[in-house]
Order: C-alpha cells, then sequence, then structure tokens
C-alpha cells in the first residue's frame, strides 16, 4: 500500500476527526479551486475518486461532489459515509432521485446509471469498498444508520 493511502487511513481512523469534516471540506474545496479541480485532498491520498454531477432532487440545480470510489470493472462503488456521521449526505438523496448522472473520471465525462444496492449485491461490494478504505468498518459503528452503496455503470 502507497504511504500517503496508509497515512490517509491511519488519520481517518482517529475517533474524533468526523467533528472536523466541515473544515477538512473547506480545505478540499480550497485545493481544487487552487488546481483548477485538477487536485484533491483524495488524489494527494492516493484514493481513487470521481465527481459526481447530479440535478438537485428539490431545486434541480447541478450538484458537483467528488467521492472515493472503488473501481469494479468498468463500474465504480461509492458508499454514502460521511465519516460515519448520524445524517446522511445530501449527494445520497439526489442520487436515489436520478435516472441518470454525468461522472468524471480522470478528467472524462460520461453519463452513468446509479443503482442502490442491497443484500448480498451490497454485501459483495461493501467488502470491496473496505479493501480500499478499511475505516469503513469504523463509519458503520459509528452510526445507527446504514450506509448507503451504489454501483455507478457508465453507458
Amino acid at each position: 500500500m502507497k504511504v500517503r493511502r496508509s497515512l490517509a487511513i491511519k488519520i481517518g481512523s482517529i475517533p474524533w476527526m468526523p467533528r472536523y469534516l466541515p473544515q477538512i471540506v473547506m480545505g478540499d474545496n480550497a485545493i481544487q479551486t487552487v488546481t483548477r479541480n485538477r487536485v484533491t485532498l483524495l488524489d494527494i491520498a492516493d484514493l481513487p475518486n470521481i465527481t459526481i454531477k447530479v440535478p438537485g432532487r428539490k431545486t434541480g440545480a447541478l450538484r458537483v461532489t467528488r467521492l472515493l470510489a472503488v473501481p469494479d470493472g468498468d463500474d465504480w462503488l461509492i458508499a454514502g459515509s460521511y465519516f460515519g456521521g448520524p445524517k446522511m449526505p445530501a449527494w445520497v438523496y439526489n442520487i436515489r432521485a436520478a435516472d441518470q448522472i454525468e461522472i468524471v473520471v480522470h478528467g472524462e465525462t460520461s453519463t452513468a446509471v446509479p443503482t442502490e444496492l442491497e443484500g448480498d449485491e451490497r454485501a459483495e461490494a461493501w467488502q470491496k469498498l473496505r479493501t480500499v478504505w478499511p475505516n469503513f468498518d469504523l463509519y458503520e459503528k459509528r452510526t445507527e444508520r446504514r450506509i448507503p452503496v451504489f454501483r455507478i455503470r457508465p453507458v
């Protein structure tokens, strides 16, 4: 495992880290602004990621979110963990309401279909997510809500 990813996993496991999520997001936004969206904290940590572009379910305004994402063949797996916080990330509600979304992978934009996974399919995807980011186990313990898992399939 790469050194920066190992360090990110260690930092991500610190119990008080979720308290600083707003500051982490602000810092990540600043990095993205300075680099014109070419680099994020996920890139610095050597973690695979995609950008999702989803219309807001209420406003229809385009919402852009960079997420840790695990490649699974041509598909991507993402989880609405929010560091194991009690609230569901807003993007989860938007993606549930969308038939199609746009994704950006390595600068290439494409259309994709999101599917929320359940049962054995979710369990298998969860294990794949954990291989890249073991802290998903901690997040699952921190929250009482079920962390949603999605398959993002480019079309």
